[in-house]
């Protein structure tokens, strides 16, 4: 996932539309938040979703189409209208519930194929750059519960670029730190995942 900036035209109105719904939220002023809500971020975590899910083999067990509707119903199911702040928190949350219905799918997967069918997802130029590693899921959460143990943040600011789709800029908003803290602590977590996954292959 690169950081270039994000296309003009519809995709910036759709922005735009989306931090004016969440701002009405956090007002309370917005009525039928889910219906509106859904065709604007509905693309965006599905391309999300597609990106995290594709691989050099016949693919996950769990269609992208499927991993969006789950993750919307873990991010509207329960919650206040006031549950986020702006576009980049949003999408902060939507990392964290994409990766727990990813991780739960791969466990209910496991436990079914006695370890046969286990997912994998490619991580793209996300970890290692210029290669698109196969990952297995529940390997990659084992790993980020690691680097969680190690530096917190650092294993945050993984999970948001991701399973979220976080620019830097984006990551930087989300945590209230800077730029160049984001981009010391993505550089070190690239290393240790190349370290983490090279001592196992």
């Amino acid at each position: 996932m690169d950081d270039r900036a994000r296309p003009g035209g519809e995709a910036s109105r759709q922005n735009e539309t989306l931090t004016q719904i969440l701002s009405e939220l956090d007002a309370g002023t917005s009525k039928g938040f889910q219906e509106r809500l859904y065709p604007i971020v509905y693309e965006e975590l599905r391309d999300l979703a597609s990106r995290l899910m594709r691989s050099e083999r016949s693919g996950h067990t769990l269609q992208p189409t499927a991993l969006v509707h789950e993750t919307y119903l873990k991010l509207v199911t329960g919650r206040t209208p006031q549950a986020w702040t702006g576009r980049a928190h949003f999408f902060g949350v939507a990392a964290r519930a994409m990766r727990q219905v990813l991780i739960e799918h791969a466990r209910k997967r496991t436990a079914q194929k006695r370890g046969l069918g286990r997912d994998h997802v490619t991580l793209d130029e996300s970890l290692l750059p210029g290669s698109a590693p196969e990952v297995q899921i529940l390997k990659l959460d084992s790993l980020l519960e690691q680097l969680q143990e190690l530096d917190s943040r650092m294993s945050q600011i993984v999970e948001l670029r991701v399973f979220g789709g976080l620019t830097v800029a984006e990551v930087a908003e989300f945590l209230d730190v800077s730029l160049r803290t984001v981009d010391r602590d993505w550089g070190v977590a690239k290393l240790w995942f190349i370290q983490q996954l090279g001592a196992e292959s």
